[in-house]
Parts: C-alpha cells; structure tokens; sequence
C-alpha cells in the first residue's frame, strides 16, 4: 500500500502489480494484498509512507497517457521511469533524486494536478525504485527523448518521432472569463517562464479568445500546460485552457497585434495592421506578474531582480496616456448619438462614469470608464464596430478626466455625469456580469423579462427598433431569452434601444451581448 489515500478509496494492489517493482522490505507481500485484518492493518491505514523518488499517482482518466503522467514531474526534475496500471487508472512515477520528488509532492499539496482535466492524487510510494520494463519501448522512448531534451543534446530521429508522437510543441490556448483583452506580448511574457517562444497566433472562434503558441521543444510545452492550465491571468478572471494542438509547426505572415513570430522579426505587419504599442502592452501586462509569481522555484519564475524591475516599470507606466480609462471615439454618426447611447453601448465592458459629445467636433467624443481595464476591454470590443450606420475607431485619450461644464455653462447636453447611475453593470463585487462580456455579437441575451411577456411581444419590440429577427429562444424559467437579429449592427442598435426598456410595472429589460446562436 502507497499511503492511507489508497485504503481510502477501496483501491487494492494484488501481487501481480507488486512483482513488476522491487519490494523495499519482505512485509509488503502481506501488505499489497489487501489481506491483512485486524489492528495492525488499521495502523497501516493512517500512516504515510515515508519520501520516497518513487511516487504514486491514483485516479487517472481512462485516456491518460504516459506523456501526460510524465508532464507532471517535467518542472521539477528528471523523470527517470515510470509504471502505468491502466486497469487501474494508477501509475509510478520515478524521480531522478529523492528531492526533487520531495520537491513534487510539497508543491502538489498546495496546488490540485490535473490530466485533461481531471484532478489526480499524487503521493510517496512505499517502493525506492522501479524496475525498468525493457519490452516497453515506446515508454522508454519517450523517457530517452525527454532525457536528452533536458539534457540539452540531441534525440535520435527514432526518440524524436516518439516524442513528436506523444506530444507537440504547439499549445491551444482558450481564454475562459475573458474580462480584460489578453494581447499577445502578455501570453509571451507569461509562457517564456517555461522555455523559449517562437510564435504566436491569436483569433477568435465562437465567440471565444483563442491562440496558438509554439515553443521551441515539446518539453516546454509539457511545463507550461502543467503549470498555467486553469489558472487566471488576471484577478478572478481570463482564465487559461491549455491543450496541445496537433500542429507541430506555425506559419505565421505577419508580425502585428494578432500574430508574431520572435523568430523573423524582418517580417511585415499585413494589411496596414501596426504592432501593439509595447508600452501600452506593458501597462496592461501588470498584473500578469501575479500569475508567474505562483509558480514555485522549480517552474522558473521572475528572478527577485527582475520582479523589482517589472514593478518599477508598473509605477512608470501608471502614469502614462490611456491608464485613467478615458476613451476617444471617433466616427459617429453626430445626427443620431446622445450621450446616453454611448453610455448604454459602452456600459457592456465597463461602469462609465462620464460622456462628452466635442461642442466643435461633435462626430467625436470622450468617455472615461472606471479605470484603464475597462477602458482596454471597451476599445478591444468596439472598436471597428458600426454603430448608426457609422464604423466607429476608439482609441486611448491623453486626458486623464472628462471634464463637466462650468456651474451656469449650458453645453447643450452634451455632457453627462453617470458616476451614481443605478444602470452599472459591473459596480456589484463578484456581479455575474463579470462571467458574461462578450464581443458584440448578433445575438442578444436578455433577462428580466416577464412572465407574461410571449416570444411574440419581445419580437415586435424588437423588429421596431429597426431591426430584422431572424430566431428566438426562451429557456425553460422563461425569465431570459436569446434573440438573433439579422446583423450585428442591428443587434448593438437594439441592445443601446432597449436595455432598461420598461416592460411594465417595476421590470425593466436587461439586454446584453451573447455568445451563443440560436
């Protein structure tokens, strides 16, 4: 038995497992068996066995593979056998030296492995080491090649195709929660913790923030799943979904905001596309360090030194254009924008607390959000959008405030102070809201409808906000519903036509982006 976890659970190891191994003293036949009864066999039930480079890894899913069981002590060290009980969903895993099992362990108590997905158990095997099963090649294969790419030589072709079989260089990365925009100079400074990056391509795909990253050797890519998978770049939110892809190599085109290749940087930025402003990259990457600083001593992280610097950088940088959070956007239709329209629109990525319409430029205005992520999220998402017939361009004001009008100064409305707005999407800590920001989209969600309301009613109101409704959904409480317009411009003119929309008595209709279809 490898510890009282595996009594727990009703797991018993017959003698046949025990024979694959060596058995470190002549008590452990009438241990593993499961026969033992009695006091004795309850003492062994709360004793853990003692560090061991052996360890035992329990409630594997069925598909795991021994690549995957080996990712998981790649940070801390050489991995230098391993033992997989499929029937079982168990393995061993041996550790070069003791420590960095130990090492293994210490860091695995306080953070939960996964394998696609599913939380395993990891503890000290009562065995000191295992016995190398020769007949395996594919296992001892891959254990060569992993050897040699930490080693720093070179595999064989025949490794190398073993290790390719097994795993890829090329991670998929999914960004859950997406509440502040992820650019692609922050998923490169927080992978190149794990081995070196050669290209990123970043895109969206039903709805959701996706990119594909390719580091220089598989072995980096092991690390940098293992470590990054679930966790949130930033503060509850922009959650990370790491899978390898199966491409083993990137063509990137361009170096710009949405694709790089570190590797030619000679290469154009296409279609008038210009790179991210690495300053205004580096402001929004200051909580990116928070992420890293998780990662224990074995997974590479920021040097004291350089977290020193990068914290200097985020007290410069805070002073810099853009980080108050007010908007310029420009492009607008001057006929039909109010201040309440741009409030209502740019209130789904943020609490906007002022709107300035220029009195000279009046195509033109200023809106300052509660603080520069929000204002980053607002100018990701609408950037490029139409509104009113207009494509809107938003873009990082120099001021730092939008200034209200003098006491006795009529500016024709164009000015509102929205600070104590009930309207607020986001003012509420831990607000649903935040799991549900979206880029606009044609389908609409909506909630807080009543319970006599019909599909009917809810799709003349919105055919007469100018709109075509191409398909609807209630859910099953019939208090939400989903509603697709014919474009996405129609869906962002009823969405600034009818959030809050009276629909009697004291309900009001709540309408926002969604990233579902109907």
């Amino acid at each position: 038995m490898d510890g009282i976890s595996d009594v727990a659970v009703g797991v018993k190891r017959g003698s046949d497992e025990l024979s694959m191994y060596n058995s470190p003293n002549s008590g452990m036949s009438s241990i593993s068996d499961g026969a033992s009864n009695g006091s004795d066999s309850k003492k062994l039930r709360v004793e853990e066995a003692p560090p061991s480079r052996v360890l035992h890894i329990r409630k594997l899913p069925n598909e795991a593979s021994e690549t995957e069981v080996i990712a998981l002590g790649l940070p801390f060290g050489k991995v230098t056998n391993i033992l997989t009980l499929k029937g079982k969903n168990q393995a061993f895993l041996e550790m070069g030296t003791e420590e960095t099992a130990i090492t293994m362990v210490n860091y695995y108590t306080n953070v939960t492995p996964h394998i696609r997905n599913v939380p395993v158990f990891i503890q000290y095997s009562n065995h000191k080491e295992l016995k190398t099963d020769a007949g395996n090649q594919r296992t001892q294969a891959v254990l060569q090649a992993v050897s040699a790419v930490q080693s720093g030589g070179s595999p064989s072709s025949d490794v190398q195709e073993a290790l390719a079989a097994a795993s890829s260089p090329v991670l998929r990365i999914i960004i859950d929660n997406m509440f502040y925009p992820v650019t692609l100079d922050v998923l490169q400074q927080i992978f190149s913790k794990f081995g070196t990056v050669m290209k990123i391509i970043t895109f969206t795909k039903n709805n959701q923030f996706q990119a594909l990253l390719q580091f220089s050797d598989p072995v980096n890519a092991q690390q940098a799943k293992l470590a990054l998978d679930g966790q949130n770049i930033y503060n509850s939110c922009c959650t990370l979904r790491i899978d390898f892809s199966k491409l083993v190599n990137l063509n990137v085109k361009y170096n710009n905001d949405k694709s790089r290749d570190y590797t030619r940087p000679e290469l154009p930025a296409g279609d008038g596309q210009p790179s991210i402003d690495p300053s205004v990259a580096a402001a929004f990457s200051k909580d990116s360090n928070s992420l890293l600083g998780k990662i224990p001593g074995a997974l590479n992280p920021l040097s004291a030194a350089a977290a020193a610097a990068a914290a200097a950088g985020r007290v410069a940088l805070a002073g810099q254009t853009g980080s108050s959070g007010v908007l310029l956007v420009s492009n607008l239709n001057e006929e039909m924008v109010t201040p309440q329209s741009l409030f209502t629109l740019f209130g789904v990525y943020g609490d906007v607390q002022r709107v300035k319409i220029l009195y000279n430029k009046k195509d033109s205005a200023l809106i300052q959000m509660s603080d520069g992520n929000q204002a980053q999220l607002a100018m990701s998402h609408l950037n490029g959008q139409k509104m009113y017939g207009k494509i809107i361009r938003v873009t990082l004001s120099k001021h730092q405030t939008v200034a209200l009008p003098r006491d006795g100064l009529d500016d024709q409305g164009l000015t509102k102070d929205y600070a104590n707005s009930p309207l607020h999407r986001f003012k509420k800590p831990g607000s649903k809201n935040f799991q549900n920001i979206f880029p606009p989209s044609a389908t609409l969600h909506l909630s807080n409808v009543p319970q006599d309301v019909t599909e009917d009613d809810l799709r003349l109101l919105f055919s007469n906000a100018g709109g075509t409704v191409k398909a609807f959904k209630f859910f099953q409480d019939r208090k939400m519903a989903l509603i697709q317009m014919s474009t996405v411009e129609e869906a962002i003119q009823a969405l600034i036509d009818l959030h809050n929309y009276n629909m009697g008595g004291s309900q009001h209709l709540r309408v926002s982006f969604s990233k579902s279809t109907i």
